[in-house]
């Protein structure tokens, strides 16, 4: 990686800024987050960690520890997917996907190695391998209404479904959920510097905060240390994700989430959110706790980034949120748009409920 990390370091229009293997921007942070809303942007996924399953039982050991069906994973489709404790409580959260016999999981880089330590436990006598892939394949993702347009100038085909792949010889797209068109890219070091050299040409490049921030805007949840075990699928809403197949057959944890499906309606959900503070506040962080007028605990803040929209006039932040709470702590019947959860708050700041991209009807 730290070739990789001398490579962004050394471009003389945009020097990445690197702190802890997160690339924090590339030398104006407020321009790039503005520019994620309304330009091609490219970012860095190196805070991402990757794992590698290798072995002719690999599949079968995967069907038997997460929550999707790793059979349909032939190459032409990622998924996401969790891997859950006895109790169905979410150990982590994955972007899966296979290319010529090699299974992959994607999750944050500080869960990596201790996940792949859980999931050998269970390996046994399966022919399965685990390998860390970080330093091997670089990640890199690209959002913004021309990003199709861009890959296309570099490759013979191009995703056009959410979670549609495909494999090329120089590297691997697939085809993300968002609010604008948005792609990752999974090559070699070799392979990525050339793709990052082109499309730097006319994408603009941003730091991982706003990467977090698409991913926030297309509800897409996430499981980092500090919430590791605290949510069943559903409340990260899962299910309207397709990321639980409830007809695969037994899985780790397999039957809490089957039970919390069929015995009915699912009382905690996520949500899209904002929270807007004085700027010497300090940040909402994951894993806090969200409160209602009696300030009892309802729900915990599940991803977090400063959101493009400042209010500067007001000496304030708006922080765009991923919060897991209560139903019930919400008020439906608020007349305004968004509609503010009038008895949810995160430190006595409210909490501004906004709409998501997709259903929880399911």
């Amino acid at each position: 990686m730290q070739d990789w990390y001398a490579f962004l370091q050394s471009s003389q229009q945009h020097p990445a800024s690197i702190e802890n293997g997160t690339v924090i921007h590339f030398g104006d942070p407020v321009a790039e987050m503005k520019a994620i809303m309304h330009e091609t942007v490219l970012c860095d996924l190196s805070h991402l960690g990757l794992l590698d399953l290798q072995g002719e039982d690999a599949q079968a050991f995967l069907q038997g520890q997460l929550t999707n069906d790793i059979k349909q994973l032939n190459g032409e489709h990622a998924q996401y997917t969790a891997y859950c404790n006895p109790k169905g409580r979410m150990l982590a959260f994955f972007l899966a996907f296979s290319t010529a016999n090699h299974y992959y999981l994607q999750l944050p880089l500080a869960l990596s190695q201790s996940i792949a330590i859980r999931l050998m436990m269970f390996v046994m006598r399966s022919k399965v391998t685990i390998h860390d892939a970080q330093d091997s394949i670089i990640k890199i993702g690209l959002s913004g209404i021309h990003a199709s347009t861009l890959l296309a100038t570099l490759f013979s085909n191009v995703p056009e479904e959410d979670l549609a792949m495909v494999a090329h010889e120089k590297a691997t797209l697939i085809k993300l959920p968002g609010i604008q068109p948005r792609y990752q890219i999974f090559a070699t070091i070799d392979e990525a510097q050339d793709i990052w050299q082109a499309l730097a040409q006319s994408a603009k490049p941003v730091g991982a905060q706003g990467w977090e921030w698409l991913e926030i805007q297309a509800g897409i949840p996430n499981i980092e240390t500090i919430t590791q075990e605290a949510f069943v699928p559903q409340m990260l809403n899962l299910d309207a994700l397709n990321a639980i197949n409830y007809k695969k057959g037994c899985y780790t944890g397999q039957e809490i989430v089957a039970r919390t499906h069929y015995l009915g309606k699912v009382k905690r959900r996520m949500q899209l959110a904002q929270i807007e503070t004085l700027l010497e506040v300090k940040a909402p962080a994951v894993g806090d706790d969200l409160v209602d007028d009696g300030g009892q605990a309802v729900g915990k803040i599940v991803r977090v980034a400063l959101g493009p929209m400042q209010h500067e006039e007001k000496n304030t932040c708006v922080y765009d949120v991923l919060v897991e709470c209560r139903l019930d702590s919400l008020d439906e019947d608020a007349p305004s748009t968004p509609n503010q959860a009038l008895s949810l708050s995160w430190q006595s700041h409210p909490i501004q409920i906004k709409t998501l991209p997709y259903s929880l009807s399911v």
